[in-house]
């Protein structure tokens, strides 16, 4: 049976713009006979038959003397598992001609578990042992290793541990565990400072957990009780920190009954001028209004706690050479992706929005043809209605946003062409009229509305990709060419973060991008950011509870289920779970759930 496969796969077919792309299913030219064989099975049990050889001390070449025990191994082994046993015994350094080295500051049965890992490849991490493995670890330069008790210790996070595991990645420069236990207790700041953890916290630990604009605080109220319970914990040796910890404490966000009642009334507060001082800014802050501006500052400042409440939906998409009715969503409280009904029509290259916290499919191609029909979903009820007016042309690779209660759809291909048609559906109507058209035609075009204009980014003429934007301004049913980015981009991901525009990823002339930048609409430029750590073509962008995701695509040999989160801070990427299916121009749309959600389904 043939099938015909949409143009937007590149990964399957001739591109429109010229660009093709291998077909691991093509026929190949014949070939002398021959037959090329790698065994799975040889590494496994050559490692298996070295290790045998150690048990019983055979062609051992080095003795390892920790603590009381001595660990005997050869160096091979351990130059090529560790280097810091490769720069031990390939350098000048004396223990390279030594046939028993001594190693210090480890511990001797952690020593012999990671020894063991060597020759095994099997480690068990446990309570018992990650204190002691984790610097062992650190010692030997076995990332491996380090990783996996991090990733042991991230899944034990407790408000009662939470702080002493910080601390403990602090220590050992683990930067993921130390950046996820600091998440984990600003989010669970007021469950942490009942733990007696919190108690026993050293001063300058305090002061960085309670400084944080990310504290998850209900008001400023939890932040001063859990400070003076701290200092009342061992107040003779404490009472002298009050003053120095009290500044990050947003006194002039308290209330005024709390400030003076409460705060002003403390014998402590009372009988420290520099804690009065605190107090009378904030009375001055609270009693002064028309003076705030003046009187800006880090204690004035809002804490900006994690937004709950918003999930991510994925739909559709072209996963295992066919088009797919599925959908998944993600919550990023659980850190799950879980299957939703599906759509009743396969979808890839498929428009996805949300309007009034229904989630619209708009268009796409189903495996053998375009489509102008629309699905509407309401995460509520877990069901898909079909009872939407088709757009006026059918349209895959078609970009889909909402602006002024309006679902645009932009660009896209019909079959025939590539298309600069814009119409726009209006939900109370149920019916779909003409804008204005781009001043390009766009297939594979990223889209996002920004300051009250929708912007078109990027994507391909039919010809070849292009790094050219515009922008829709609906007062004056027009289009504007704005900066171009520097890349030129199709099948890209688009979001507005934080006010900007971010672009990411897409194919260029040659090849899937990884790279990033992001449009600054008050200058008019484009500046490049840190790339994603995957290649991702037909890729979605999304932001959901103030974080940006990317999610999905192809790197030009697989279709991607992972999934990537920027975090601004650091200025990168780091993965963060994988969907149930693999997607290559599936549509992302994120709806926010009431705050006690009430299902149906």
């Amino acid at each position: 049976m043939s099938m015909k496969v949409p143009e937007e796969l590149g990964a399957v077919t001739m591109k429109m713009d010229g660009v093709k792309s291998v077909n691991p299913l093509v026929e190949r030219s014949p070939s002398p006979a021959c037959l090329a064989y790698t065994s799975e099975k040889h590494p496994r049990a050559c490692l298996a038959e070295i290790n045998l050889l150690r048990s019983h001390r055979e062609l051992c070449d080095v003795v390892l003397n920790v603590g009381i025990r001595k660990i005997f191994a050869h160096r091979v082994i351990l130059s090529a598992c560790s280097p810091y046993f490769r720069a031990m015994f390939t350098g000048e350094l004396a223990e390279s001609r030594q046939t028993e080295v001594t190693i210090r500051d480890i511990d001797e049965q952690a020593m012999e578990l990671l020894i063991d890992f060597c020759y095994t490849s099997y480690i068990l991490v446990e309570e018992t042992n990650v204190q002691t493995l984790l610097p062992a670890a650190c010692l030997l330069q076995l990332q491996e290793i380090q990783d996996v008790c991090c990733e042991f210790l991230k899944r034990q996070l407790d408000p009662s541990n939470c702080l002493g595991i910080r601390a403990f990645a602090d220590t050992h420069s683990c930067r993921e565990l130390l950046r996820i236990a600091d998440k984990f207790t600003q989010h669970n700041f007021q469950e942490v400072t009942e733990s007696e953890e919190f108690l026993l916290l050293p001063v300058n630990q305090l002061i960085d957990i309670i400084s944080s604009d990310e504290l998850n605080v209900r008001s400023e109220e939890q932040v001063f009780n859990a400070v003076l319970a701290w200092v009342k914990y061992n107040v003779a040796e404490r009472r002298g920190h009050l003053p120095q910890v009290l500044q990050h404490v947003r006194l002039p966000l308290l209330s005024p009954k709390f400030l003076v009642g409460t705060v002003g009334s403390d014998l402590l507060i009372k009988s420290d001028e520099a804690c009065r001082d605190l107090v009378d800014e904030a009375k001055n802050y609270l009693l002064l209004p028309q003076e705030r501006p003046l009187m800006q500052g880090p204690r004035t400042r809002p804490r900006k706690p994690v937004r709950r409440g918003e999930v991510l939906f994925a739909v559709g998409g072209w996963c295992s050479g066919d088009a797919i009715a599925s959908v998944e969503r993600y919550d990023p409280q659980t850190g799950e992706w879980k299957l939703v009904a599906p759509m009743s029509k396969r979808r890839c290259g498929v428009g996805v929005a949300v309007l009034s916290d229904l989630l619209y499919a708009v268009g796409g191609h189903d495996g053998q043809s375009y489509l102008n029909s629309i699905e509407r979903y309401d995460p509520q009820t877990n069901l898909w209605s079909s009872e939407v007016a088709p757009t006026s042309t059918c349209r895959t690779s078609v970009g889909v946003a909402v602006l002024d209660g309006y679902l645009y759809a932009v660009g896209g291909q019909d079959g025939v062409s590539c298309l600069n048609y814009v119409e726009r559906y209006d939900p109370k109507e149920n019916k779909w009229s003409k804008v204005a058209s781009m001043n390009t035609r766009r297939l594979g075009v990223a889209v996002a509305v920004l300051g009250g204009y929708l912007y078109a980014v990027g994507g391909s003429d039919g010809q070849m990709p292009l790094n050219t934007v515009e922008r829709y301004d609906p007062r004056q049913n027009k289009w504007t060419l704005v900066a171009p980015m520097s890349t030129r981009r199709k099948h890209l991901g688009c979001a507005v973060y934080n006010n900007w525009i971010y672009a990411v990823g897409g194919r260029d002339d040659a090849t899937e991008l990884s790279s990033a930048e992001r449009y600054n609409p008050n200058t008019n430029t484009w500046s490049p950011i840190v790339a994603m750590s995957s290649r991702r073509s037909g890729v979605g962008l999304a932001v959901v509870n103030g974080q940006l995701y990317a999610v999905g695509g192809f790197d030009g040999s697989t279709y991607l289920k992972t999934i990537e989160v920027y975090d601004p801070e650091q200025n990168q990427w780091r993965l963060c779970g994988t969907m149930n299916y693999r997607r290559l121009g599936g549509g992302v749309g994120v709806v926010k759930m009431p705050q006690h959600e009430t299902h149906l389904w």
